[in-house]
């Protein structure tokens, strides 16, 4: 693979010695093919062990390395380093608290999508083998249920920027993802979860959500449904 020079910037800050974030510059030689996920690991292995960042699949399934890339919320694994001219920049998921350089708080993230019940709620017998749907049944959650939860959404979304109670794009995707099921029972209980001022009604359909998924999830879809399905189930 070819080499090239190429001068990366990232936002380091140590709690413990920082007073606020600020940048420190890497210039390496790497092969053009590496991913960003390939260059962090280059800096952390070689250069300089006290950064720290989330990694744990490298097949964009986990959804660890969500992080800013020059302006982008992206997957670091699956995000090679040649789609970038110049520079590039690389910051922790803006709208969270930074724990340390690229690691930020996820609490508060999972701690919403905990408030929607992301599991079937069952008020009939489990069948001895297994619930039946129709093709046409699953097309309804078959994207939503590929979320994986990388929070690079809810992330995105101004509305949280503005509003830290909002439950964001990722939560209101899970009690889509379980309210259009036809398996579950725990509907209403989640309509009255979402039908809230920090609910679905915060959503401005921006659009920012749907940018930055890595799994192109229509998400805005998805919560303009649920804003239908919220309205018949009030009115």
């Amino acid at each position: 693979m070819a080499k090239e020079k190429r001068n990366i910037k990232i936002l380091r800050y140590n709690p413990k010695t920082d007073k606020k974030p600020h940048w420190k510059s890497y210039n390496l030689e790497l092969d053009s093919e590496l991913t960003i996920l390939d260059v962090l690991n280059e800096i952390h292995w070689k250069i300089d062990g006290s950064l720290a960042y989330r990694r744990s699949c490298r097949s964009a399934i986990c959804g660890s390395c969500a992080m800013k890339i020059n302006g982008q919320n992206l997957l670091a694994c699956e995000t090679p380093m040649h789609k970038f001219k110049g520079t590039i920049k690389i910051e922790p998921l803006p709208g969270f608290p930074i724990l340390k350089d690229l690691v930020v708080d996820m609490d508060g993230f999972f701690k919403k999508i905990e408030r929607v019940k992301p599991y079937l709620i069952l008020d009939k017998p489990t069948p001895i083998k297994e619930f039946i749907q129709t093709p046409e049944e699953f097309d309804n959650i078959r994207e939503a249920a590929t979320c994986i939860l990388c929070g690079a959404c809810t992330s995105s979304c101004p509305s949280l920027w503005a509003n830290e109670d909002y439950l964001g794009p990722a939560a209101l995707l899970k009690s889509y993802r379980f309210i259009f099921d036809t398996r579950d029972d725990g509907s209403v209980d989640r309509i009255d979860i979402v039908n809230d001022k920090n609910g679905i009604w915060r959503c401005h359909t921006i659009f920012n959500c749907m940018e930055a998924c890595p799994k192109n999830i229509k998400i805005t879809e998805y919560l303009s449904k649920l804003k239908v399905k919220v309205l018949e189930n009030t009115i």
